[in-house]
């Protein structure tokens, strides 16, 4: 009889990639960021643990969005009563990319208590220079 394998914590092995995310279609970024943060890619994948590795996305507020999908609002609520803000897609890319690009990435994780995890993993700049060189991230093509 043959078992299905479980991933130990013994086994669990983090690497460090770096995404350049200069004129790519924010989904198919989030997409492949997504995949990495979960651990989707390896091959000792076990979708109730954390087996994930560390992802560092630059350049960030260079991201396309295709279509009209940058006058689409989007909606907060601070939780206070009268709370409710509306902000443009395209208003979040000018005043803070990082925000915008961790939604996108959020929307696509698990929605269970992994993501939580998982998303302290993910470090998104706005520019090309990040403060992870002691890590040495490999770059990730897309």
């Amino acid at each position: 009889m043959q078992r299905t394998y479980t991933a130990k914590p013994s086994d669990i092995k983090r690497t460090w990639w770096v995404i350049d995310a200069a004129g790519k279609p924010a989904g198919r970024v989030a997409a492949q960021v997504a995949r990495l943060l979960q651990g989707k890619h390896k091959p000792i994948y076990t979708p109730h643990m954390d087996v994930g590795d560390h992802v560092i996305v630059l350049n960030a507020d260079k991201v396309v969005f295709t279509g009209k999908k940058t006058q689409e609002v989007l909606y907060h609520h601070t939780m206070h009563p009268g709370g409710l803000r509306a902000y443009t897609r395209e208003k979040l890319m000018t005043e803070k990319p990082e925000k915008m690009m961790r939604r996108v990435i959020s929307g696509m994780l698990p929605k269970n208590k992994l993501r939580a995890r998982m998303l302290k993993r993910l470090r998104i700049f706005a520019g090309s220079e990040h403060v992870h060189q002691a890590q040495k991230p490999q770059p990730y093509e897309i």
